[in-house]
């Protein structure tokens, strides 16, 4: 059986890949189970690796280091690729709120670090070292470790009490998510109302009776007033027509309008009479509507038409059909003309089945090609992150520069890239479930490691004399910010459960306990809000590390 012993405790790369890979596949596996309809999912691979390191099986120490590294970049730059396009809009409408809200857990949890120093026998150091192992922050360590050789301490009493709290720092959040939500979600907190599952359009059809648009051009009504909406189709009597620029409104006609729901109001002011009929529920069948008119959704896959704004491609006037909404991964979006398109977008075109065939070969409509992932973009997008990720940034007082890490170089240049790529024609278009695979490969591969490298002196550091005196206000400072926060801003802030979840995992650098909401949630305001949340959070746990530094030692 030499060749087990081989495959298992000699170190090699082949032994590497054996290792990690039992890890990763007995806690994906064990992750399924439920007991009670609770489940750890992903994060159980972290548990299997501490046991793997408990029982002396290990790896040489720069492959796992390389394996952890590349698991995270790949985790954190994936994410950002996929939340990236709708970043910025989320921004403008929720960012701030949410990263107020990263910044309460941040707060309260370093206030509370400061003061239980005067409290209890720990010296700030120690108590540096056991804020960031309770909030995963590695960053923040190196941080506050040389703050402290810049003051001419030793930082070995920091790193050891990260070490020990850091275990109980990864699944303290998870702990605290599932309290809250056994003992405070109710069911319609756990109802997305942000995100990436929101529908940005609204369906609904008027009757033209307002004096002030019968005989105008639908061009001209839509310079008379601020509101977007786009006519789909027009009933005159008998006839069907699909409108154009020019074409003038009747008194009487029936006009299908797509517009955004806050306006839908407002388009009754504007036309006249609403018909009460649903256009918005999921099962329509839009082709048995009008014999003569067809709805077709077509895929943009021409890559020269990625970044290209939807009314420089002037299709109402050169095929005769109205483009009506943009499906743009699970966000439907209204189709007005300063939409950038992107590839892998889905356009709903509203004409003749002639003229939407010829609109289909200028759109391309080649959905086997989505079927193959730009893994070339991939692979650049971690580069430029990485490479973002080890510039040092100087700010006043500080006395090491500061440097966002493997984890935030990677997620906002994959944000940026996801955001603002089509502008520079940049295609990097993964399908969903591909982006989906590449999240779980890259944070299983880092949880594998991370649990194997702290997995061996685990054990032996929390029998120390302080060892379980750390381990457990390690954990108090991980769960009480988490629990104090995370119901106020559920009860206060009106936010879904999962937007709450991706705040708490957020502010606190929890990748796993990310891992945990999205497979314990619907859609993926977790990811969106993670997204927006992990970036500056990160960014001031790096910094306060060193102010306390400063001011307190």
């Amino acid at each position: 059986m030499e060749w087990i012993d081989g495959l298992i405790n000699v170190h090699s790369a082949l032994q590497t890949v054996a290792v990690l890979s039992l890890i990763c596949a007995v806690g994906l596996a064990l992750g399924k189970i439920h007991i009670r309809g609770i489940s750890l999912g992903i994060a159980f691979v972290f548990f299997i690796g501490i046991v793997a390191g408990h029982f002396h099986l290990s790896v040489d120490a720069q492959m796992l280091d390389f394996a952890e590294t590349f698991g995270l970049s790949l985790f954190v730059y994936t994410l950002g690729l996929y939340v990236g396009p709708n970043f910025f809009a989320l921004m403008r409408q929720e960012g701030i709120k949410l990263n107020l809200w990263g910044f309460a857990v941040i707060a309260v949890g370093t206030i509370m670090a400061v003061a239980l120093t005067y409290v209890l026998p720990v010296s700030m150091p120690d108590m540096v070292g056991i804020l960031c192992g309770a909030t995963t922050n590695t960053p923040a360590l190196g941080a506050a470790q040389q703050a402290l050789q810049h003051h001419g301490l030793s930082s070995s009493g920091a790193a050891l009490g990260c070490a020990v709290t850091y275990p109980l720092g990864v699944v303290g959040v998870i702990i605290a998510m599932m309290a809250i939500r056994r003992l405070v979600v109710r069911p319609a907190d756990l109802s997305p109302t942000t995100g990436a599952d929101a529908d940005n359009t609204y369906i609904a059809q008027y009757v033209v009776v307002n004096p002030a648009v019968v005989g105008k051009t639908i061009a001209e009504v839509a310079r008379m007033t601020h509101l977007k909406f786009i006519i789909s189709r027009v009933w005159r009597g008998e006839e069907v027509i699909v409108p154009v620029a020019q074409t003038k409104l009747h008194s009487g006609d029936n006009v299908l309008v797509v517009t955004t729901r806050d306006e839908a109001d407002a388009m009754e002011i504007l036309f006249g009479q609403k018909v009460e009929k649903d256009w918005n529920r999921e099962k329509i069948d839009w082709n048995a509507i009008d014999s003569h008119v067809e709805s077709r959704v077509i895929v943009v896959t021409r890559t020269v038409l990625n970044g290209k704004v939807l009314g420089a491609l002037h299709l109402r006037e050169a095929y005769g059909v109205n483009v009506s909404r943009v499906m743009r991964g699970d966000i439907k979006l209204l189709a007005t003309d300063n939409l950038m398109l992107q590839y892998g977008d889905r356009v709903t075109v509203v004409g003749r089945p002639d003229a939407i065939s010829h609109v289909e070969s200028f759109l391309g409509n080649a959905v086997q090609v989505l079927n193959e992932p730009n893994l070339g973009a991939i692979f650049l997008g971690m580069i430029l992150g990485l490479a973002l990720g080890t510039i040092p940034f100087s700010l006043p007082g500080m006395d090491s520069p500061v440097r966002l890490g493997i984890a935030g170089g990677p997620i906002i240049v994959g944000i940026l890239v996801g955001s603002l790529g089509p502008r520079a024609h940049f295609i990097s278009y993964t399908t969903r479930s591909a982006s989906l695979m590449l999240r779980k490969l890259g944070l299983s591969l880092y949880l594998a490691c991370l649990g194997l490298a702290a997995g061996g002196d685990f054990f032996h550091t929390v029998m120390r004399p302080e060892g379980l005196m750390w381990v457990g206000l390690g954990f108090v400072l991980t769960i009480v910010p988490v629990l104090l926060v995370g119901v106020v801003a559920l009860r206060g802030g009106r936010l879904d459960f999962g937007s709450v979840c991706g705040i708490l995992c957020g502010s606190m650098a929890n990748p796993m306990a990310l891992g945990y909401a999205n497979d314990t949630l619907k859609g993926d305001t977790a990811s969106v809000s993670y997204a927006s949340v992990y970036p500056l959070g990160m960014f001031l746990r790096v910094v306060i590390a060193q102010i306390i530094i400063m001011f307190f030692v």
